[in-house]
């Protein structure tokens, strides 16, 4: 497995306010994700699992409509296609695994 540097990696906005370097491996996508405070992702599913890690900062994420406050070291799994949402509380620097692999952030 080849080794990546992130302050290499292209970067792709995800939403406006939310900035990715991404990393595909035959089984996950990782996105390594910058977030403006105050930046919101509209609701939204998807069939893959995405587990959402906070490296940085504070993010309110609504998950199946229910709000939750992440925090640094904090960790919330999604089930695929679970309806979910959220905002940057502040900058903010997030990890989200997706399983399978997002085919649909390749391109």
């Amino acid at each position: 497995m080849p080794v990546h540097r992130l302050d290499r990696l292209p970067t792709r906005e995800l939403f406006p306010g939310f900035t990715a370097r991404l990393v595909h491996t035959p089984l996950v996508t990782q996105s390594f994700v910058d977030c403006t405070a105050g930046a919101a992702f509209p609701e939204h599913h998807h069939p893959q699992e995405q587990t959402v890690i906070v490296l940085e900062g504070e993010l309110e994420l609504v998950v199946n409509g229910e709000t939750h406050r992440l925090t640094p070291g904090m960790v919330y799994a999604i089930p695929g296609n679970v309806p979910h949402a959220g905002r940057a509380l502040v900058t903010s620097k997030v990890l989200d695994v997706f399983s399978p692999v997002r085919e649909d952030l390749k391109t």
